[in-house]
């Protein structure tokens, strides 16, 4: 673990994220995030975006693309309603030897490092928690270990962004914390051919039959505004490839593609609800009617 002393303070820093997401269609979107953390002058600031959308149109993906994209360590924090302001600066920690160790949070590793932090699912946490980060979000550029006594300082290629889901179990917060996440970039459902190219990027080993019955389920349920998402659907197509791993591949293709369909309904309504099963109706009805 890498170590930094910060005025005799010594620092225990946290490892960047490295994990297999990459952002696929929508790259305007990637767009508007780097814009945010451009620096065009001398006196000029990057912004700290907040993106905002349904649970699993993938928010902290686009954010850790982003990052990545500009070649600089990415550090990924998931805020809870549990979150205390120290979980997100310096956290003391017992050492092996009895002594007080200091642990740098993800993001003031980042700031410590250049890096991008990201707060997924930012408004899950509480007022008083966002206040530390304050001072770090606005022209002042620091935050303030009370635990350790010292003021921490961000270097000048430093990137923060937060997600943020648009559903009922948030807090709410204050203006002037909001003042601060700016601009609100706001990911939607993606288009037909977008959402076949993230099902195919996340399922590469899936048949093509059962990426296109998935697609036709989250079109529908977008047209129903129901909230399932592509990550809704990769579980489901997912789970219905398992179903399927053992099968006998002796009967009849409409046999094999009715089976398919059965095992998309069971998937859909396990990981949903029993309403999303119906959405796979329709694939059923035109395999019995060609049948």
């Amino acid at each position: 673990m890498e170590k930094v002393t910060i005025d005799g303070v010594e620092l225990h820093l946290s490892e960047p994220d490295d994990v297999p997401m990459s952002w696929v269609g929508q790259k305007e979107l990637i767009t508007q995030v780097l814009a945010s953390w451009l620096v065009i002058g001398k006196d000029d600031l990057p912004l700290s975006p907040r993106l905002v959308g349904k649970p699993g149109v993938g928010k902290t993906t686009l954010a850790y693309h982003s990052g990545k994209s500009l070649n600089r360590p990415v550090y990924l924090f998931q805020a809870t309603m549990d979150t205390r302001p120290e979980d997100l600066i310096v956290t003391p920690v017992i050492s092996d030897k009895g002594k007080i160790k200091y642990t740098a949070s993800p993001i003031v590793s980042a700031m410590i490092k250049g890096g991008v932090a990201v707060i997924d699912e930012g408004n899950r946490m509480s007022e008083k928690s966002w206040a530390s980060l304050a001072p770090l979000l606005d022209s002042r550029r620091y935050v303030e270990s009370i635990v350790a006594g010292i003021k921490i300082k961000a270097h000048p290629e430093f990137r923060f962004c937060t997600t943020m889901n648009d559903d009922a179990s948030t807090f709410e917060l204050p203006e002037y914390i909001h003042s601060r996440l700016q601009p609100r970039i706001h990911i939607d459902f993606p288009e037909r051919d977008e959402e076949l190219l993230i099902l195919k990027s996340n399922l590469p080993f899936a048949d093509d039959e059962i990426l296109e019955y998935v697609v036709e389920f989250l079109q529908a349920a977008h047209e129903a505004d129901e909230r399932y998402s592509v990550r809704d659907g990769i579980n489901i197509a997912r789970y219905a490839l398992k179903r399927l791993a053992g099968r006998d591949s002796s009967g009849s293709q409409a046999d094999r593609a009715r089976e398919t369909a059965q095992y998309l309904k069971e998937a859909a309504s396990m990981i949903l609800d029993t309403t999303a099963s119906a959405y796979f109706r329709e694939i059923v009805d035109d395999i019995d009617h060609e049948d």
